[in-house]
Order: C-alpha cells, then structure tokens, then sequence
C-alpha cells in the first residue's frame, strides 16, 4: 500500500476542481505565497516585510504582471477578523484591489486562510474593505472566488503547471487544520509574544517540511504534472526537466521575501531585500536567485 496515498487523494483532489487560465510565452505572471499578513503585532510575522512587498507588488502592477498568490495570503489563524488586517495593510490592499478591477489577481487559500474557500465568508468578508480613516467602504473583491489550486495551461506546448498551497501533502494542515488555528490563536499567539516558536510550524519543523515536499515531488513525477507550491516557506526553482516541483518561499523570511515569476516563456526564482550603497543609503533590489528557466523545458514530461 502506498504510504502517501490519502495524500496523493488530496492533491489530485485539487487537481480535478482548480480553475484554469491560459498562458503563453508573452504572459507575465508572479506566484507569490505565504505572506501571513496580519495586524501589525509583535506576533504579525509579514510587518518586518511589508515594505519590501508593498514595493514589489507595485512593481508587479505597474509592469503588467498577473499576481496569483498561493495561499496563507492572510494570517487568519492568529487574527480572527479579515477587517482589521485590511486596515493595518490598507494600502497593500489597495493595490490588490487594483489588480483584481484590472482582472489580474487570483487567490488560492492554504491552511492558514482555509476559511477563504467558503463562498459565504468570502462574500462577508472581502467583497469591501474601509481604508485609511475612511469610515464608508469601498470595493475589494467583489465576486472573487478563492481556489483550492490552479491549472496554467500552457498554449504553445499543450502542457499544464498546478498551483496549489501544498498543505494537501501534510495531514496535520489539511485534514486537522482546525485544531492548529485552535492551538495558534489561543496558545501559541500569546506565547510567541513572548518569543516562543510554534512547534506545530511545518516551515521550521525540518521533518515535516522534507516530508511534505517528497510527497509534492512525487505526485509530480507520477502524473507528469509540475507543481508550483508554498506551504514550506523553502524556495525551489530545479533546472528544466530535473524535477516537477517548484516552490515560491514565502514573504516572512528574516530579511527579505521571494516570488517566482513567469515572464518571456521562462519562470525566474527571485528575491527582494534591502541593500546598501556604499555610502550607506539603503534602497530595495531584486535579484534572480535561480533561473530564468526555459517554460517548455520545466514543463517536459518528468524523466
């Protein structure tokens, strides 16, 4: 019996279901996963970064750039109100909204905004939001609806990327997600104030993280179908045809955040951080950490 056989249910589950949008070697799209933004607290793990995304999103933006993000957008374990993460974040959000009125924001929902796949809660809880000190709201979202996963369909070779969270591979964060938001929002939250790590973390558990990802990677190259996911927080970007799992990292990293962008029909691992000049002016770069990687070489059939 294969040992990671719910497992292999799960993703093909969300294989089966994702929407589909089409792309060619003219597209331009960021996967980005894993911001975690919440409320700007001492336990709000996306604050130390929020300028190095807010640049980067306006990048994106004024670029041209489809964003897609990956899951665990919004840190709806720790924080139990989508409005209060929208106001501390109201002008990353209105750039968000921007993308969406322009058509070129998708969201998938991970473990930790799991909540987003309820048509319900999405309707409550994004189609509007009040930035700034503006008491009346205005347009978010309005008919978004929130993805377990994504299917790229790629015209010029016929070939498919699935894009997903990646907690589908880790029975504690899909099946049992409930009881971890139990324990973040009501145990862990108060002690990581006061500097405690949450044991329960996949990223920082280096066990559950390699098992996790072998189970991707393996879906992968049983059904020939790449997969770009998050859920890690560990940035991967394998040379064309040596592997059919790619991963974006996250927005939490200590000093800068990752993305992984698809542009001139080559996907293109990347990092944002501060630099310094050497008369120590600090100003924001991004630079190529792997890649670019031809797009019909990464999407070959797994060897």
């Amino acid at each position: 019996m294969n040992l990671f056989f719910a497992q292999d249910r799960w993703i093909y589950a969300a294989y089966r279901g994702a929407k589909r949008l089409e792309m060619d070697n003219a597209s331009k799209i960021v996967l980005v996963s894993d911001c975690h933004r919440g409320t700007g607290t001492g336990a709000d793990d996306f604050a130390k970064n929020q300028k190095l995304y807010y640049v980067a999103l306006g990048h994106y933006y004024r670029n041209g750039f489809t964003y897609i993000e990956l899951g665990d957008g919004d840190e709806l374990w720790e924080e139990r109100h989508m409005a209060d993460i929208a106001a501390e974040y109201d002008h990353i959000f209105g750039l968000l909204a921007d993308l969406y009125r322009e058509g070129r924001l998708h969201m998938i929902y991970g473990n930790h905004d799991m909540v987003k796949g309820r048509a319900e809660w999405v309707q409550k809880n994004l189609r509007v939001y009040c930035p700034g000190n503006q008491t009346a709201p205005v347009p978010l979202f309005p008919d978004i609806t929130v993805s377990e996963a994504i299917l790229l369909h790629h015209t010029p070779s016929g070939r498919e990327l699935l894009l997903l969270h990646g907690h589908q591979a880790d029975f504690f964060n899909y099946r049992l997600w409930w009881l971890g938001r139990f324990l973040v929002r009501y145990l862990w939250q108060p002690l990581e104030l006061l500097g405690m790590r949450n044991p329960f973390d996949t990223p920082r558990r280096a066990k559950r993280r390699n098992r996790t990802e072998k189970i991707l990677e393996q879906w992968g190259e049983k059904t020939n179908i790449p997969i770009v996911a998050g859920h890690t927080h560990r940035p991967i970007l394998p040379r064309g045809g040596e592997g059919p799992y790619y991963n974006t990292g996250s927005a939490v990293h200590t000093r800068y955040i990752t993305a992984i962008e698809i542009e001139r029909g080559a996907l293109t691992l990347v990092k944002w951080e501060i630099a310094a000049k050497e008369d120590g002016t600090l100003y924001i770069t991004k630079e190529p950490m792997t890649g670019p990687r031809n797009m019909e070489q990464c999407l070959e059939r797994v060897k």
